[in-house]
């Protein structure tokens, strides 16, 4: 261990070992992180008061240890210090957690260090099961004998570029302590009405159940036809493989269902239809950050701008007027929000392999530009008040959810993009009506979703490090994806 950041150990937990392995890492984190569950477990079937912590991660380098040709795009340590996080859930991290404690090892030839932090693990985030349905009689005498989740040490200072250093005390290894982990996990199988174990690294989302019929088709026909995909997962985690389905998919269906075509790698794709709006494309995107996704992808439907737009035609976003409101407090409108290069011409091509159009005539169908993105679903009713500032930036199309997707996406690192198919136009008499919208939607949902698919089968196979590159990176940040 390092002699003089003894006292940071100390600060942080206890039963610290080093390792110059990552597997070995691992297998320490996860039977620290079991023993604790399972204490946990044990304690409450006996309503006994027992305590539990998180697995704790560290990393220390003193001065003259940092080389100075290191510059990978993520996994640096920028000085010397002592790093560190809590860790959660190993069964789920751990092929996340493999790829970023091997870069560290071989970056720095400085051996990681495992042990026991001093953060209790809540008693819910272990078995939630057992602690819903309980009287509010229960949930005092649970305070009084197990740790619960504290939002006083639960936050996101961290990603929101918060977090000052202070001396004497360890920087952040990762965006996302163990608490803050947990609380997303947890609000996901709530908000998706799935286990966060099924969802897959590729994520689309869309504010049309028509999409999800699509999806739905693809994915099982996938799935049968036995090639990289091995199931495919519906809400109440009901599992279609080619031999029949287990499980039951629920008949009420939760506020975002996700659906997730699933390979073994993990590298599958997630559909999640979040609804209309900005705040559920806040709330979704929020949970969804902590499962470290190498993209999410937007494929809705928006209001086209301009005379020459027709019905059915493709909205790429390189830009976004903010008016949905949901991040200002997080981050800032006057911080830009970029399109990522990659997503970008994975998209275009997408669109010229789906559509069957040469690259010289996309452009008939396809428009590039600026989306805004509004909280008032009848924004049209203020067109007087909106007249100008809708001219002044360009726009060509609206929605209700791009904008706070790739505003989420850029504060959380993850890579993201917008593809949008024009439904209606209604500063051009066109406005969206029953007849019309189901014609519209029979001849373009199927074809729009499979360019999403496409994107992500080209970004996954052009290689996902392309992606995760140091234009979402800032000047100061935790050395993990």
């Amino acid at each position: 261990m390092v002699s003089s950041m003894q006292g940071l150990f100390d600060q942080v937990g206890t039963e610290f070992a080093a390792f110059d392995d990552a597997e070995l890492a691992l297998e320490r984190i996860s039977a620290l992180y079991e023993v604790g569950a399972e204490r946990l477990r044990a304690g409450f079937a006996r309503r006994e008061a027992v305590e539990a912590f998180y697995p704790y991660l560290a990393f220390a380098l003193e001065r003259g240890a940092v080389p100075a040709d290191v510059r990978p795009p993520f996994d640096v340590v920028l000085e010397p210090g002592f790093y560190g996080t809590t860790l959660t859930r190993p069964a789920l991290f751990r092929s996340y957690w493999r790829e970023q404690i091997g870069h560290l090892l071989r970056h720095y030839r400085q051996p990681v260090y495992v042990g026991v932090s001093r953060r209790p693990i809540p008693l819910p985030y272990v078995m939630e099961e057992a602690v819903s349905g309980l009287t509010e009689t229960d949930l005092r005498v649970l305070q009084d004998r197990y740790a619960l989740p504290d939002l006083r040490t639960t936050d996101d200072c961290i990603a929101n570029c918060e977090y000052v250093p202070e001396p004497g005390r360890p920087r952040p290894l990762a965006l996302f302590t163990a608490e803050r982990a947990d609380y997303s996990l947890a609000r996901l199988h709530h908000y998706t009405g799935t286990a966060p174990e099924h969802f897959q690294r590729f994520i689309l989302l869309t504010n049309y159940q028509r999409y999800v019929d699509g999806f739905r088709a693809f994915a099982r026909s996938e799935v049968d036809r036995g090639g990289e995909y091995d199931a495919f997962v519906e809400p109440g985690d009901a599992v279609y493989r080619a031999e029949g389905m287990s499980g039951v998919p629920s008949e009420s269906l939760p506020q975002m269902p996700a659906y997730h075509l699933r390979r073994p790698d993990g590298d599958g794709i997630t559909l999640v239809n979040i609804g209309v709006g900005p705040a559920n494309a806040k709330t979704i995107t929020d949970h969804l950050a902590v499962l470290r996704p190498h993209c999410w992808l937007m494929v809705g439907h928006c209001a086209g701008l301009r005379r020459t737009q027709l019905l059915g035609d493709y909205v790429l976003a390189h830009g976004y007027v903010r008016d949905d409101h949901v991040l200002d407090d997080d981050l800032p409108v006057s911080v830009p929000v970029p399109p990522i290069a990659e997503v970008q011409v994975a998209l275009q091509e997408a669109m010229v392999r789906v559509t069957g159009l040469e690259a010289r005539d996309i452009k008939t169908r396809l428009r590039t530009g600026t989306v805004m993105t509004t909280d008032n679903r009848n924004w049209e009713l203020r067109l007087a008040a909106l007249f100008t500032q809708i001219n002044m930036s360009r726009s060509i199309a609206v929605d209700m959810e791009s904008a706070t997707i790739a505003a989420n996406g850029f504060r959380f690192r993850v890579p993201y993009g917008t593809l949008l198919c024009v439904s209606d136009k209604p500063l051009h008499g066109e406005l969206k009506l029953r007849g019309m919208a189901n014609a519209f939607y029979r001849e373009r949902v199927n074809q729009h979703l499979m360019v999403g698919i496409e994107t992500m089968r080209l970004l996954r196979e052009r290689g996902v490090d392309a992606l995760h590159s140091r234009k979402l990176r800032g000047f100061d940040e935790p050395a993990f994806r």
